[in-house]
């Protein structure tokens, strides 16, 4: 099954079914180990993770892409993100406008809102909702390529998990 997004207002939203229990889901998302195998779109990767899922805590990984390059980000993320929301195993929020500890950071872009609901009939309705300050912001995301990039990095999600 695909992943389908839209824009609401200044958020871009992507939703996909996924065969696989909203617990198992929620370890994939916040165990570090696990993370770095899906959430980069192949063959870009994750080579460094931090996932500390309870508010305050830190959200910061790095992505590199296939010849060795930094991911061009829109935010300050040397300074990483920081976990407003975590509520095993249903949603877990993130922003990158603050870092661990509820440290401002200096060029807030987005914060993710990551929800996981049971499916009729089994497994989970995964829906992710992208929040962004401007109509601009939300417009640069959707030109790095937030469909394609979010939605690859949901299908390799369920194939760790299904």
């Amino acid at each position: 099954m695909k992943s389908t997004t839209r824009v609401e207002g200044n958020d871009l939203v992507i939703t996909r079914r996924i065969a696989a229990a909203p617990e198992r889901i929620w370890d994939a998302l916040t165990d570090a180990q696990q993370l770095r195998q899906w959430f980069a779109p192949r063959p870009w990767r994750i080579t460094s993770a931090v996932v500390e899922p309870h508010p305050g805590g830190r959200f910061d990984i790095e992505m590199r892409g296939p010849e060795d390059q930094p991911e061009d980000c829109a935010s300050d993320s040397s300074a990483g993100g920081c976990v407003i929301v975590a509520e095993a195993p249903r949603r877990i929020a993130w922003t990158d406008a603050m870092s661990g500890g509820y440290r401002p950071n200096a060029t807030p872009f987005m914060t993710a809102i990551i929800t996981l609901n049971p499916a009729e009939g089994g497994g989970t309705t995964y829906t992710a909702r992208v929040l962004h300050r401007t109509p601009e912001d939300r417009q640069k995301h959707e030109d790095m390529g937030f469909a394609e990039g979010w939605g690859t990095c949901i299908e390799q999600l369920a194939e760790l998990v299904e």
